[in-house]
């Protein structure tokens, strides 16, 4: 009976007074934006009758995504008359407010954490479901051993998680030990066509939307039918 309750809440039905599809809001940076990051990769792994929208912008932080409006655009569809039997939105942040960024870095200890749990508080109060996901690893190898600089806000997601009692994807930790474990010259069949150590290409979005959409199904059991 739950498997049937669970497909039903994914299939899109066309009487007027039955819900309609769940939707996946996706928000972040170029790590999960179209083109460069898992979001496509991710979408592709969601059942068809699940609306998949990525709304994440290249070069933005937890504050310059808010500040140069891509927020307002989250906001809005989730006030938007639309009828879905819910929506989830995945918050991914922490790349672009690393020190050196000017106009979009972040202080790790007050404004980065801050900036989570204001996304959370609007997300939930407009009726959605908010998940945060911790930052995708770069690339980077020093002597065999890949460098997680984004450590430390992969740690300040999971405790801004854990405060506002909500799923948290734990990307981070998943895609250090996949890199780690592929090495140099594997990792960087993942790379974008204009290739770095960042940013991905097809195969990478499909690794690494795979790995978000395997975290999804374990934080959020309802979804499980959801996912292809």
């Amino acid at each position: 009976m739950q498997k049937i309750l669970y497909v039903f809440a994914c299939a899109l039905i066309a009487a007027g007074a039955a819900p309609a599809a769940v939707r996946i809001i996706l928000v972040g940076d170029s790590t999960v934006a179209p083109k460069n990051g898992w979001g496509p990769g991710f979408c592709n792994d969601v059942s068809s009758d699940v609306a998949c929208v990525n709304l994440a912008k290249n070069g933005r932080s937890t504050s310059s995504y808010r500040a140069e409006g891509s927020w307002d655009e989250v906001m809005a569809q989730l006030r938007a008359k639309e009828t879905y039997s819910a929506t989830y939105v995945l918050i991914q942040f922490g790349h672009n407010d690393q020190p050196g960024k000017p106009g979009r870095s972040t202080d790790l200890v007050t404004e980065f954490p801050e900036n989570l749990r204001r996304y959370v508080r609007e997300v939930k109060a407009a009726g959605g479901k908010p998940v945060l996901v911790t930052p995708l690893t770069r690339r980077s190898f020093k002597d065999g051993v890949l460098e997680n600089t984004l450590a430390p806000w992969a740690e300040a997601a999971k405790k801004v998680a854990g405060e506002q009692g909500v799923p948290v994807l734990d990307l981070n930790t998943d895609s250090v030990a996949a890199v780690q474990k592929m090495g140099p010259a594997e990792a960087d069949t993942l790379a974008n066509p204009e290739f770095d150590h960042t940013h991905l290409g097809e195969k990478g979005a499909m690794v690494f939307g795979r790995m978000v959409a395997d975290e999804l199904v374990r934080a959020v059991p309802e979804l499980k039918t959801c996912i292809q």
